[in-house]
Order: C-alpha cells, then sequence, then structure tokens
C-alpha cells in the first residue's frame, strides 16, 4: 500500500530563504544597535525608570506651572503657524520654477530649453537639501546662530517644510491636466497667469488639503525643536526631564497628547470644510464660507507673528548677514581625514540600525494591535486599541527616547525602543485601517470550510492587505531614518549624539561632515526605499 505524501508548500523554499538572508541582515544591525532587550529588566533600570514614573503622579496642577504650560502651548502653535507660513512663501516660487507644467523653456526648442532643465535640475537638489535635513538639524543650527528662542524654529520649519512643500506642489500641479497652462504660455503668457488659470482650478482643493496638513505635521514637529532650545512645549519638557520632574513632566505629556489630538482633528476639519467647498473639477469655490475660513486663518496667522515677536527685521542688518555668513562659512572645508570619517562611518550604521529595527518592531507590534483597533474583538477593544495607538503617536519620538535613555540607558538601544513605540502608534492605525477596507470574501470562504479563524486571516486576509502594509512599513522607514539621525540629541546614538557633541565643542568641520552623512543617508534609504517598493509592486502585480 502505497503511503500518501501530505502536500507541500510550493513557496515554502522561497520563504525560507528569505527568513535566512533576513537574519543575515538583521544580526549585524541588532549587534550595531547594541539590541539588548534585558537590560531593560535590570534592577538598577528598573529602580531609575521605577522612581522616575512614581514622580508622574500627582501631576503638576500649581497655578504658577499652569501658567507656563499655557504660554508654552500658545508658543508652539504659534512657531507651526508661523513656520507653516514660511514655508508657504519659500515653497510657492520654488515649486513654479521647478515644475515641468509651468516651464516656457519646454514649449519649443532653442538654446533656453538646455539651460531651463539645467535650473530645475539645480533647484530640485536645493529642495532635496532642504527637505533632507530634519527640522532639528537645521533649528540646532539657528540657535547656535540666534540664541535660544521660537525665531530658531519658525526658521527651521520654515526651510524644512518649504522643501517638502515645493516637491508636492509641484507633483501635484503636474498630475493635472495641463493643457489650460500651456496653451496659455504658449499665448504670451506670464507663469503666475498659467498658475492662476491654467492650473489652479482644477488643484486647488489638493493643494489646500496638502497645506493643512503639513500644518498639523508642523504642530508634531514644534514639539521636538524645543529640545534644542527653539521654545514652546519641547522646551518647557527638556527642562523638567533634566531636573526629573515627573509631575511637571506629566502635565506636559498630557498638554502633548491633547494638543496633537486636537491638531489632527482640526487638520481635519479644515480639509473637510474647504473640501466641501470644492466646485466643479475639484477646484475650491471662493464664497462666503471658503472666505471665512481664510479670514480666520489669515488672523491666526497675524496673530502668531505678533505672539512670538521673533524680530526678523534685525536678522537682515548688515551686522547680522555678517555674523551669519561668518557663522556658516565655519563649516567648510569638511573634515575628511581617515579617522573622522571612519567615526562618522559607524554612526551612519547606528543610525541605519536604529531606524531598520525600530520600523520593524513597529511593523510587528502595529500589525498586533491593529487586530483589534480594525474590530475582530469588539467594539470595547477596538475604542480601547485605537486610544492606546493615538497615545503611542501623540508623544514625539525624542521625548520616547529621554524616557528609554533613563530605562535601557545611553545608546542607540534606547533610540530602537523610541522609533518602535512611536512608529507602532502610526502603523497600528494604518495598518487597520488597511484591515477594514480588506475584501471578506476570502476569509469568509476559509471559515464556511471549516478552518481556524487564524488560518483565515493568514491565508485569506493578510495576502491581500500585505502589500499595502509593507509599503506603509517603508514609507515610515524613510521618515524614521531621518528621525533615528537626531535621536542621539538625547543620548540615543548615531550620527545626532556626533553631532550635539561636535557642535557643542565649536567643531563646526567635523559637524558639517556628520551633517552631509545625514544628507547622503536620507536620499539613499530614500531611493532604497523606492526601489523596494517598485519591486515588490512588480512582484505582486
Amino acid at each position: 500500500m502505497l503511503a500518501v505524501r501530505s502536500p507541500r508548500d510550493p513557496a515554502a523554499p522561497v520563504r525560507a530563504a528569505g527568513l535566512l538572508l533576513a537574519i543575515v541582515v538583521l544580526w549585524p544591525l541588532a549587534v550595531i544597535g547594541e539590541f539588548h532587550p534585558w537590560v531593560l529588566f535590570e534592577a538598577q533600570n528598573l529602580k531609575v525608570m521605577g522612581g522616575f514614573l512614581s514622580a508622574f503622579l500627582p501631576p503638576d496642577t500649581s497655578g504658577e506651572f499652569l501658567a507656563h504650560l499655557g504660554r508654552a502651548t500658545l508658543e508652539t502653535l504659534a512657531i507651526a503657524t508661523a513656520g507653516i507660513a514660511l514655508a508657504f512663501v519659500i515653497a510657492v516660487p520654488l515649486a513654479m520654477a521647478t515644475t515641468r507644467a509651468l516651464s516656457i523653456s519646454r514649449i519649443g526648442p532653442g538654446a533656453g530649453q538646455r539651460r531651463g532643465e539645467y535650473l530645475r535640475a539645480a533647484l530640485r537638489m536645493l529642495l532635496v537639501v532642504l527637505r533632507g535635513l530634519p527640522e532639528l538639524v537645521w533649528a540646532l543650527l539657528f540657535v547656535r546662530v540666534f540664541g535660544l528662542g521660537p525665531a530658531a524654529g519658525v526658521l527651521a520649519l520654515g526651510l524644512t517644510y518649504g522643501g517638502m512643500l515645493a516637491k508636492v506642489y509641484g507633483e501635484i500641479l503636474e498630475s493635472g491636466d495641463e493643457r489650460p497652462a500651456r496653451a496659455l504660455l504658449e499665448a504670451g503668457g506670464g507663469r503666475v497667469q498659467a498658475l492662476c488659470y491654467g492650473l489652479l482650478p482644477g488643484a486647488s482643493q489638493e493643494l489646500t488639503s496638502y497645506t493643512v496638513y503639513r500644518w498639523e505635521c508642523a504642530v508634531r514637529a514644534s514639539v521636538v525643536m524645543g529640545f534644542v532650545g527653539a521654545g514652546g512645549l519641547g522646551q518647557l519638557m527638556d527642562q523638567s526631564m533634566r531636573m526629573l520632574n515627573g509631575g511637571e513632566a506629566a502635565s506636559i505629556l498630557f498638554t502633548f497628547l491633547l494638543l496633537v489630538l486636537a491638531a489632527d482633528a482640526l487638520s481635519a476639519v479644515l480639509r473637510r470644510q474647504l473640501g466641501d467647498a470644492g466646485g466643479y473639477g475639484g477646484a475650491l469655490a471662493f464664497g462666503p464660507r471658503t472666505l471665512v475660513w481664510l479670514a480666520l486663518l489669515g488672523s491666526a496667522l497675524v496673530a502668531s507673528y505678533g505672539w512670538l515677536d521673533l524680530g526678523f527685521s534685525a536678522l537682515l542688518t548688515r551686522d547680522a548677514m555678517a555674523s551669519m555668513a561668518s557663522y556658516f562659512m565655519s563649516f567648510f572645508p569638511l573634515d575628511l581625514s581617515a579617522p573622522w570619517l571612519a567615526k562618522v562611518a559607524r554612526g551612519s550604521l547606528e543610525t541605519v540600525a536604529i531606524s531598520a529595527l525600530g520600523t520593524l518592531l513597529a511593523a510587528a507590534c502595529g500589525l498586533l494591535l491593529a487586530l483589534p483597533a480594525c474590530g475582530r474583538y469588539g467594539q470595547a477593544a477596538e475604542q480601547a486599541t485605537r486610544f492606546l495607538l493615538n497615545a503611542l503617536r501623540s508623544v514625539p519620538e525624542l521625548v520616547w527616547a529621554t524616557l528609554m535613555a533613563l530605562a535601557a540607558g545611553l545608546g542607540p538601544f534606547a533610540g530602537i525602543l523610541a522609533l518602535a513605540l512611536h512608529t507602532s502608534g502610526v502603523l497600528g492605525r494604518l495598518f487597520a485601517e488597511a484591515l477594514q477596507n480588506a475584501p471578506s470574501r476570502p476569509r469568509d470562504a476559509l471559515l464556511e470550510a471549516g478552518s481556524p479563524a487564524a488560518a483565515a486571516f493568514l491565508y485569506g486576509t493578510l495576502p491581500q492587505v500585505s502589500p499595502q502594509l509593507i509599503a506603509y512599513s517603508l514609507y515610515r522607514w524613510e521618515m524614521n531614518i531621518r528621525m533615528a539621525a537626531i535621536l542621539g540629541f538625547v543620548g540615543a546614538g548615531g550620527l545626532g549624539q556626533l553631532l550635539y557633541v561636535e557642535l557643542s565643542l565649536f567643531h563646526h568641520a567635523q559637524a558639517s561632515t556628520v551633517i552631509a552623512a545625514m544628507l547622503l543617508l536620507s536620499i539613499a534609504v530614500d531611493a532604497a526605499s523606492a526601489w523596494l517598493r517598485r519591486r515588490l509592486g512588480s512582484v505582486t502585480a
């Protein structure tokens, strides 16, 4: 009698090879990142963390501290609003100059066509530099020039977000119908006319929505920049953490949560209201309701600049400009000596390890939290898990890094834990929405055939959403590489720790090498992530 052989999974060799490759890649990253989870349970670390957390209760509710907290909260909102306004002023002319939709040189052949291409390429490289350096690095540099205060934060947001807005604005303008703008340019019209009458009617709603979303991100960023002295809640939090004042830290963390949730809600309302005002083809209809919202936004902008009292006019004097030029020229030439390059390379590897391991842990935790968050285990579990996800993502990574440095000690492992905690909240929410939108027929068919619920999920639901989950994870890795590069400002290793130390010692040539490494690393990870998404997309297609 012939024995019946059990069917084998035809994809088993490929999966085994993928698992082996993952181990080969992740093992050295774990060594470089000092991935030692057991240190969290060492007696000394538990004692330090327990003592600090016990000081969180009760939160500080004294009148004097609440007054400081209220002023810091308003300052954070003002920095975000003023920063996004400055970014808009920077982004609009750069977007007009770099987008192909408004290119006059493309109308016909001639000597100007090649010059136009070179100019657009140079400006796009400028955008890469502006958005490639994290806003916290810009803020740290500006604090060294202008001193402590919100001016550094506003300028940092303006540069980084100006680069981001210009890139996305250009892509939005190119994604629509370019024929009206091209016809205006061919008829002798200028770029401003082609933009206002040829492109904006079809793209204004999307442009407005993205700008409002960026303001929401700017609120989080303005909190983080306070850790290097750029004002707002972050600066107040940094002072409380340095003094190990748990009561004040608890009140500030609670304010973080409320502020970020309120910014999310307000951003959603603004996008919805401005979207509802859209007319035919998505163009904004500038009726009474839209004008009211624009008046409110304009008032908020004026109030923000008035509250901050930035004193930009003093920065435009000849002495101030000479001082700034002298400071930034001190960063050149870069220190390219072999010993220093080896140290920067080590910091770069630590940064890659922090970002990769933090994102991987977050993807695993996010998927586990997404299961109850998508409603698989009842409404009570869904609401509780969604609140946890909101709490995780509302606390900035730099705050998590400060807490994890107390729990796990200084070094890259604290940065890994910080990224994992914050990114779990982000990916958990995105994963839950993907699972909710997945078709239920394959899972239901497996359940009706008698398969366990776990098998129905693994073979019925997960294969449908896995490309989307991988894409979300890769996008977050792109963002986490920038954040991993600055977590060292609070002792979490990587390039950030090198930069902070060298700037503190006024070693500007060495610091400029670290900044260049940050920029190159960000560009490399963006390119690698885009290649992986294309590769995975072609495999799953």
